[in-house]
């Protein structure tokens, strides 16, 4: 028997429960991972909670989860380029990686580099071809200025970091804990909170190109006050802003690819992208994992070791 987690209704993390599920076993063109490190991302929290029932429903008993890495230990036939054994990362689109064992597409996996830690290779997939998507629909370009809110989270820490490697000025939204993180990557921090326009208007004095939002709660509407063109500003969150504003809202469907996953990867373990590690928790432990998640101040991701 594996063991996996599931709700079987919408609610806070009360409804979250680990139970025994009968071990997966791969069907043709598929490979079964026993999963060592599964991230947990601000999205799945708003998918339990019935938030996006419109935009992704649950079918109850719901599992939950994409990211993960772990070891192959069984092939289903016609799998090539992968063997029993093999340390992988990738992801799956059945909300089931926060699970012992999880069975995907083959070309759902890619190898893990020897030099990538189990806990940042477990939360590559979501936060990372999120960010990376984020950036890419600003155009960014050398010169620019472009602002980030939510500068030190899960998604943002990422963004700022490949804006920063196309020579971009970034101004990142943060508490003070997390500015003395920012001003290494080369970010300049701003603190959010009443007077947050004027600190940024102080902060980018001949204007602002871009702006990403990863955090919602009216950032692109002080963007759109900003003079910031709605073509240059991506949300990964605030839905109702894209309709109210016509801004974009690119993000992980518009990155979705295993070659992503692999080219994040590889930066991550030469030391070119840092995804930091906020928290981990044994699997039985899921419910303080995404309390901690939605107290919305950490640092980084948070990861499940099942």
């Amino acid at each position: 028997m594996a063991q996996a987690v599931e709700f079987d209704r919408y609610g806070d993390v009360d409804v979250l429960n680990v139970v025994e599920v009968p071990e997966p076993a791969p069907g043709p063109g598929q490979v079964a991972v026993r999963v060592v490190a599964a991230g947990i991302n601000p999205g799945e929290t708003k998918i339990r909670e019935g938030l996006l029932h419109d935009r992704w429903p649950a079918t109850f008993p719901s599992g939950q989860g994409s990211d993960f890495a772990g070891r192959v230990t069984a092939l289903g036939d016609g799998v090539g380029g992968v063997a029993v054994g093999d340390e992988v990362l990738g992801f799956t689109e059945q909300r089931a990686s926060h699970a012992t064992h999880v069975v995907v597409p083959a070309e759902q996996v890619t190898a893990k580099p020897a030099a990538l830690s189990w806990d940042v290779a477990g939360s590559v997939y979501v936060a990372g071809t999120t960010a990376f998507a984020a950036a890419r629909s600003v155009s960014p370009a050398a010169g620019d200025t472009v602002v980030v809110s939510g500068a030190a989270g899960g998604v943002g820490s990422l963004v700022v970091q490949l804006l920063r490697a196309k020579d971009v000025t970034v101004i990142g939204i943060a508490g003070p804990g997390n500015h003395a993180w920012l001003r290494s990557k080369g970010v300049i921090p701003v603190e959010y909170g009443d007077g947050l326009a004027d600190r940024l208007r102080a902060a980018a004095p001949d204007g602002i190109d871009a702006f990403i939002d990863t955090y919602g709660d009216g950032y692109v509407a002080l963007a759109i006050e900003l003079g910031v063109q709605p073509e240059r500003i991506d949300t990964i969150i605030d839905f109702a802003a894209v309709e109210k504003y016509g801004v974009k809202s690119e993000g992980n469907a518009f990155a979705n690819t295993i070659d992503v996953v692999a080219e994040l990867a590889g930066l991550a373990a030469t030391g070119a992208l840092e995804i930091p590690i906020a928290a981990t928790y044994p699997l039985d432990r899921v419910r303080d994992a995404y309390r901690e998640l939605e107290r919305g101040h950490t640092h980084g991701k948070i990861v499940l070791h099942p």
